[in-house]
């Protein structure tokens, strides 16, 4: 399989982009990845450097024109370390820039636009996205995604673009920020410095569909390269997992001593959703893609990259997070 051209990863240095970037590489498509700041060591694609929430229309447009894309996907609007009062500007503004960008080109490209599972707000518990019939989110994350998501659907639905909408799910896997809640987690066991850690978080009462980063990066790539257009499909695994047990696995996976503190107010929430699960379906007759790897695998393919990072860094000298 091959994209029509270059794909552009709009945020491709971002959790999710970074390994989408990495998946399209994979399969010989020429990528480039576009963000306000470089990435970490020197991947093998091409990067250029641009600030998505603050550049013109105009200016995104030539970019997008220089690079000959076929393909755009949209990565732009990460919920970690924002305030409610940045979402919009962080999670919406770029993506309606984007569309008048795209409005700009000659020869428009496929847009992937990739949302949240936050944009359906609160879920019955036991439930999944099949059985929502209504985007209602509660958080000013969710508004601006949805708000997002809308717009692109709008322009698949008049004919003025083709593409397809992703709504991804919790991700975890190597690369989780330190912001997330496996990052936080990661950090207060490895600041006991081989003691007995205690690790204090916000009450872990959320149930919520983990996907690994990696299974949802293949997702983008096969929408990416897939001909069907004007859809919305959920990406997750299917299964909906009790937070406490995420955290429990990532220290038994780490081998040290640990014991969980929950306490209200000390500013680890991870969400305010209590409930998470995405029907897998619509993805596997869309795009043939279903998840492969389970959340054990993607705990530890977490676990082993964050200690190798900070050994690197312990290395170089420089400070921890």
């Amino acid at each position: 399989m091959s994209a029509n051209g270059t794909v552009v990863v709009l945020g491709g240095t971002g959790f999710l982009g970074r390994h989408v970037c990495a998946a399209l590489h994979e399969r010989g498509v020429e990528v480039v990845s576009v963000a306000r700041g470089a990435p970490a060591g020197l991947p093998p694609w091409r990067f250029l450097a641009l600030d998505l929430v603050s550049a013109p229309s105009g200016e995104l447009a030539r970019v997008l024109g220089g690079t000959g894309a076929g393909v755009v996907v949209n990565a732009v609007g990460s919920i970690w370390g924002r305030r409610d009062d940045q979402m919009w500007e962080a999670a919406a503004v770029p993506t309606l820039r984007l569309l008048d960008a795209l409005a700009l080109l000659p020869a428009r490209p496929r847009l992937v636009h990739l949302g949240s599972v936050l944009e359906y707000g609160r879920m019955r518990e036991g439930s999944s996205t099949a059985a929502v019939t209504e985007a209602r989110p509660t958080s000013a994350y969710g508004r601006a995604k949805l708000a997002a998501t809308r717009a692109v659907l709008d322009r698949f639905h008049t004919g003025e673009l083709t593409g397809m909408v992703l709504r991804i799910s919790n991700i975890a896997g190597p690369g989780s920020p330190d912001v997330s809640l496996l990052g936080q987690v990661a950090g207060q066991l490895l600041a006991a410095r081989g003691g007995p850690a205690v690790i204090r978080l916000d009450p872990l009462l959320a149930h919520r569909d983990y996907v690994d980063v990696r299974d949802a990066a293949e997702a983008v790539v096969a929408a990416a390269l897939s001909p069907r257009s004007g859809e919305l499909v959920d990406i997750g695994s299917g299964e909906s997992t009790s937070v406490r047990a995420l955290v429990d696995l990532l220290i038994e996976r780490s081998g040290l001593p640990a014991v969980v503190e929950e306490h209200s107010g000390t500013g680890r929430q991870h969400s305010t959703e209590t409930w998470s699960c995405v029907d897998t379906g619509p993805a596997w007759r869309a795009l043939g893609w279903r998840p492969r790897r389970p959340l054990t695998e993607a705990v530890e393919a977490y676990w082993r990259e964050f200690t190798e990072r900070r050994d690197v860094a312990t290395r170089k000298g420089e400070p921890s997070a």
